[in-house]
């Protein structure tokens, strides 16, 4: 008996009709048929009792189910255990700063559950740094926070959003507001984000007001912006990732800005087993949680 024939069996057993068994498995009805013919001839027994609208099993083909389903499962269990065993090596991983890290970081820790011989090395950069890295090959996987351009790359979208925000020092006027709009910060000095698109969605926040802005600093790692904001260079414009920084505010943006997280990798690029599995993982992770994740 083959695998493939006796998951032939669990389908039809499962539609109790071959023509729908044989959609499923992208074979041809006739081809289908024959091989349960051959199936039983094999065994020397009937599987199905066949009618004009249906096949249901004999006897000795639901025993055989019961037994096809242990074999498979058997089976299944075996592959993944001997490819587990197999699977080890470094994983480059390109990161911008976000919470999303945290989704990626749970893949990885799953991921490193089943391939213990696995192991990451983590950069965390700018958007540019991290495209740049891809294509010259030293990065394999890219966690990125949009807007980017993926048309270069497979891309998975994440769940979790940024929300924009300005970061004040508890003594600015602005710290005791729950949000702050773009009249709000004309006038003011501002640290913005120094990547091209991400000025172009600020531009469309803050409207015909964009031209009238104070901008004495731009940035491409929102850490050191906490840092100069304390200094009191200006206002930081950025994501809520400073709470660790003493005498600081995060006032949301009011109208609300939020920005998705992408994990990426260069598309019809050659990977070593170790990324290429990774990848796999990823995907498959990914459509379990969210079908429609994946671009």
């Amino acid at each position: 008996m083959e695998l493939r024939v006796l998951k032939y069996f669990l389908t039809i057993a499962e539609e109790e009709n071959i023509t729908k068994a044989a959609e499923i498995l992208h074979v041809t009805q006739p081809t289908l048929s024959r091989q349960i013919m051959q199936l039983e001839d094999e065994l020397g027994v009937k599987l199905f009792k066949r009618s004009k609208y249906c096949v249901k099993l004999t006897e000795d083909g639901m025993y055989l189910k019961k037994r096809a389903e242990e074999i498979l499962s058997l089976a299944d269990n075996t592959a993944r255990t001997i490819s587990s065993k197999e699977i080890s090596g470094t994983i480059s991983i390109g990161c911008t700063e976000t919470h999303s890290m945290k989704e990626l970081a749970s893949m990885m820790r799953k991921f490193h559950s089943i391939h213990p011989g696995v192991n990451y090395n983590v950069y965390t950069t700018n958007t540019d740094g991290i495209k740049e890295g891809i294509e010259k090959g030293t990065i394999d996987i890219a966690l990125m926070t949009e807007p980017v351009d993926t048309s270069r790359f497979d891309a998975i979208h994440l769940s979790g959003k940024e929300r924009w925000g300005a970061i004040v020092r508890q003594d600015s006027e602005l710290a005791s507001k729950h949000s702050v709009s773009p009249e709000d910060l004309i006038n003011k000095a501002l640290l913005l984000p120094i990547r091209q698109e991400v000025q172009y969605t600020l531009e469309s926040w803050f409207g015909k007001s964009f031209q009238e802005l104070c901008i004495p600093v731009r940035y491409n790692l929102g850490r050191n912006v906490a840092v100069m904001v304390q200094e009191g260079i200006g206002i930081g414009i950025g994501f809520d990732l400073f709470s660790e920084y003493e005498g600081l505010e995060f006032i949301p943006l009011e109208p609300e800005l939020n920005t998705g997280s992408v994990i990426c990798w260069k598309k019809n690029q050659l990977f070593s087993t170790v990324a290429g599995s990774f990848i796999d993982f990823l995907r498959n992770t990914a459509d379990q949680i969210n079908p429609c994740s994946r671009q």
